[in-house]
Order: structure tokens, then sequence, then C-alpha cells
């Protein structure tokens, strides 16, 4: 999945925001409910890349898409955030086919796309736009790098992070404003193995505090397994199998429900092959 670099700076200049009622921390947010109506979408006239797709995804739920590269996951997801206009159907939130935002939706990608001039707290920062005073945004920066486990190193560079902490902040930055979709599409591809665990249950932690409706993308079915309430094969454009996990929380790694949950999804992508 691909989108443009950001390209936002802080002003060199202070702040001169007027003085406003506001409050350091953005108004808590429910997740959304997310409504795909005969969905489709094809490029340049090509073949079509998802075929009159059907899906609802209920407030706060926690979903996983695997599938095989090509198969539209990456697609489905640029349409629900409103990224792509769909060729045919609707993407409805919360029942709205008009596709508001106002911070409703963020994403995080597999690379973290951190600004290197700007120290790691001005890099949480970004999330919050305009919103509120430069000092306001920050505070509340501070406050999301703590629950990310690194309120220390807010004012590092970038630079001297490691992979799995400037994904976290990558992850800070998306949920500073509290949006109610988090979509993830491939978060911690790029990850050794025990970071990659560690930061599957920090987001997991994250979700059930804020109750944010999450959409993970992902090739790593383990990982699915782990996080999801929800697992959404898609295959052709189309969902091929859609199954709940409904395990107890947290999870425990080589539970054997788990593990036949896991071959069953498995079974399904390799009996896909072409």
């Amino acid at each position: 999945m691909t989108a443009s670099a950001l390209s936002f700076r802080e002003p060199a200049v202070a702040d001169r925001t007027p003085a406003a009622p506001e409050t350091a921390q953005p108004a808590a947010r429910r997740g959304v409910a997310v409504t795909l109506r005969r969905l489709a979408k094809s490029f340049d006239g090509g073949e079509p890349v998802l075929r009159g797709l059907d899906l609802h995804i209920p407030v706060g739920q926690f979903v996983a898409i695997v599938g095989r590269s090509g198969c539209g996951k990456s697609t489905l997801l640029r349409l629900i955030l409103g990224l792509e206009a769909p060729s045919e159907g609707v993407v409805a939130l919360n029942g709205d086919d008009r596709q508001p935002d106002g911070g409703t939706r963020r994403i995080m990608f597999q690379e973290p796309r951190l600004l290197p001039w700007a120290r790691v707290l001005d890099n949480v920062a970004v999330g919050l736009g305009r919103d509120g005073s430069r000092a306001r945004r920050r505070e509340r920066a501070a406050t999301v790098l703590g629950e990310v486990g690194l309120a220390a190193k807010a004012g590092n560079w970038p630079a001297t992070l490691s992979g799995g902490q400037r994904q976290r902040v990558a992850l800070a930055r998306a949920l500073v404003s509290r949006p109610a979709l988090l979509a993830l599409d491939e978060p911690l591809g790029a990850l050794d193995a025990l970071t990659r665990i560690e930061m599957q249950a920090m987001i997991e932690r994250l979700w059930q505090d804020q109750r944010f409706t999450a959409i993970l993308v992902t090739h790593d079915v383990s990982e699915a397994v782990a996080l999801a309430d929800r697992i959404l094969v898609m295959e052709d454009g189309g969902i091929s199998l859609d199954v709940t996990v409904d395990a107890p929380r947290p999870r425990r790694r080589g539970d054997p429900d788990l593990a036949a949950l896991e071959g069953r999804i498995l079974d399904q992508l390799l009996d896909a092959r072409p």
C-alpha cells in the first residue's frame, strides 16, 4: 500500500493561534461501524480488484484481513479510509456514505514514515494537524508517548531509535487524535519476532483501552489469530472465509484451539493457490 510522504513542518516562529477554550485531551470517541454495500473497484478499465463486496464491521470490532498478495486487501483498506473512490457501491461509516472524517480514520503503515528533521515529540504531534495550539498538541503528544512507553525518548531524533521504537512512535502518531477507526497495513512486518510480539500486545492493550474499530491487513495468520475478534480471508476480490475468534484475552500462544483455527485459515489460503 502506497501513500504520499508526510510533509507537515512546524513553524519556525512562535505559534500565534488565538487563545480559545481547549483541553489537552481530545474528546473521547467510540469506534465507528463500517458498512460496505456492493463495493467494487477496478483500475484503468482492467479486471476488478474488488467484486461486489458486502461487509459490516460493528463498532469497536478488531478485524484482521489475510490473503495472498494481489487479492485486494490493501485496496479494500484504502477504500474504507477514503483514499480511493469505489468504482461501484458505497462505504458507509455509522450508516453515513458521505465519507465524513474529522479525524475519524487513521492508518499505521509497515514503514514508520517519521519526519527525520523533527524530534520524536513533534513527530507524534503531527497526528493532530493544526488542532489547538502548539503547546497543547505537544502536551497531548507527550501523553500518548507515555502510553506507548516512550516518554523518555520525546526529545530524541528518529534516527537514534530502534526499529521497534520507531514503530511505537508511528503508533502514537496514529492514535494521538483518538480516532474512531485505526487501519493497520502490515505495521509489524519488518520487526524481529520478539519485538513483533511486544508490539502486538501493545496494540491489543491500546485497542482495549480506547475501543476504536481496528482493521489489520497482514500476511501473518498467527498475528491475525492473536489479535482479531474476526478474520476475513480474501481471494480474487472477495471474501472466501469469515470466522469469529471467540478465544478469551489475553490469548496464550500455542493454545490448541487457536492452532486449529490458524490451520483452518492456512488450509483455505493454500487451497486457493494459483
